[in-house]
């Protein structure tokens, strides 16, 4: 079985250490000073407290690596499309596309049946990019827990997570996802297959979509921004606009608005990714996070003016920063 990871970053990282350890045939494609650490001395992974370095296969060219089995996408969502060219060496007539990617998927409404089956979000696919050049028929759907960071060429910290689950769009439990499941579990991660992945998808979507903007805007940790009572309400009015929009479309959440907000403030001190990136001077993740969620509000008629506020003001203060609108 041949793994490839395309976007070797901090949780790709993770796993591609995990799975390289594990004697798997895995490689990973990556840039910059990341990339030439790892081609020069291996990639190193911090877990509980303990460091180990692997040897891998990292390369920034996808052709040198041919046709593969699992092309494994960790990339923020607004990278992907103009990379779709340079994946078509690692497809194969076999190859599954495996969407680790925050966000609103852009393979959404792939077999999910009835008048929306094959409606495209244009907020994450802008052109088809990914539907015209992957094909929604290689996609596995995945929903990614864990959290790590790069902290310093060719070095992972793993945070805490080890969870991928999987699932295929029409919630079959096909071989192809059950094999990769095996894979991965066999490197120490797990990986359940999942009959409503979209479920997971808007679960972790609810915080996301509130959370990073706000915090961003902020700049105020995820425990203040959980227990302000201003920034709660608009976390809530957020999150119960989305909840809303993803019930229409089928979605059952398993727990309330109250009790997700409670585990965003749990968390305790933590800038999300959005804040991060603004900080850093990274394109921020909005369309997939918050622009896609107010495209299918229109698409379910279902009004989301908090959504609307947040997403004009986060747009802006994205522009200002020259982040917004590049990948």
């Amino acid at each position: 079985m041949k793994i490839c990871i395309y976007g070797a970053g901090a949780i790709g990282g993770y796993m591609g250490a995990k799975l390289a350890e594990a004697g798997a045939e895995v490689s990973l494609v990556a840039r910059g000073p990341h990339l030439a650490a790892m081609q020069a001395n291996g990639l190193t992974l911090i877990e509980e407290g303990e460091r180990k370095t692997v040897k891998v296969r990292a390369e920034q060219d996808p052709a040198a690596l041919g046709p593969q089995d699992y092309v494994i996408v960790t990339l923020k969502a607004h990278s992907v499309p103009p990379l779709v060219p340079l994946m078509q060496p690692l497809l194969g007539p076999e190859t599954t596309v495996v969407s680790g990617v925050n966000g609103v998927p852009w393979w959404y409404f792939h077999k999910i049946g009835g008048p929306l089956e094959g409606r495209r979000v244009q907020a994450v696919d802008p052109g088809d990019a990914q539907w015209n050049g992957f094909g929604p028929d290689r996609v596995l759907g995945c929903v990614v827990y864990p959290a790590a960071e790069v902290i310093e060429p060719g070095v992972v910290n793993h945070i805490e997570g080890n969870r991928f689950s999987l699932g295929e769009p029409d919630g079959s439990k096909s071989d192809r996802a059950t094999a990769l499941s095996a894979a991965l579990g066999a490197a120490g991660l797990k990986a359940p297959v999942r009959p409503r992945i979209r479920d997971e998808i808007w679960v972790k979507l609810w915080g996301n979509l509130s959370f990073n903007p706000i915090s961003a805007l902020t700049h105020a940790t995820l425990d203040v921004l959980c227990t302000d009572e201003g920034t709660r309400a608009v976390a809530k009015g957020m999150m119960l606009e989305a909840q809303a929009i993803a019930e229409a479309l089928g979605v059952k959440f398993p727990i309330d608005v109250e009790r997700r907000i409670d585990g965003g403030a749990a968390v305790g001190a933590h800038r999300t990714s959005m804040w991060q990136d603004l900080d850093a001077g990274r394109p921020m993740e909005i369309d997939a996070l918050v622009t896609a969620v107010q495209e299918l509000g229109r698409l379910t008629e279902i009004p989301t003016p908090t959504i609307d506020i947040v997403l004009a003001l986060v747009r802006l203060r994205a522009r200002t920063a020259g982040l917004y609108g590049k990948a």
